[in-house]
C-alpha cells in the first residue's frame, strides 16, 4: 500500500503531549508504523563522550505513531490524504480538504 505520509511532509500532531505542534518528517519507520518529526516528542538521552563529540544530556526526537499525525494542506490546516490518478495515468496524493495534489 502506498504511504500517505512521507519524508519531508509538513505535519501537525493530533494527540499526545505535543498536540497541536507542527514539524517536518525527517524519517519514516513503516515497519513500526511510526515517524520521527523534527521538534516533536523530544526526550533527553545521555551520550557518552568520544574523541569526536562532547558527552552529556542530548535532546533527541523520538518516533511518534502515524495515526497521531495529519498532513498540513496549503491553508495550514490538518487534512486527510487520498490517492487518484492524474492526466498522465500516474498515481498521486491529494489533500481531501482542498483537492490539491501534494
Amino acid at each position: 500500500m502506498a504511504a500517505k505520509l512521507r519524508k519531508g511532509d509538513k505535519v501537525v500532531v493530533l494527540a499526545g503531549k505535543d498536540k497541536g505542534k507542527q514539524g517536518e518528517i525527517t524519517q519514516v519507520l513503516p515497519k513500526d508504523n511510526k515517524a520521527i518529526v523534527d521538534g516533536v516528542n523530544i526526550a533527553i538521552r545521555h551520550q557518552r563522550q568520544s574523541q569526536t563529540s562532547q558527552g552529556g544530556r542530548q535532546p533527541k526526537a523520538m518516533p511518534i505513531d502515524l495515526s497521531n499525525l495529519a498532513l498540513l494542506d496549503a491553508n495550514g490546516k490538518a487534512t486527510r490524504v487520498g490517492f487518484r490518478f492524474d492526466d498522465d495515468g500516474k498515481k498521486v496524493r491529494f489533500a481531501k480538504t482542498t483537492g490539491d495534489v501534494i
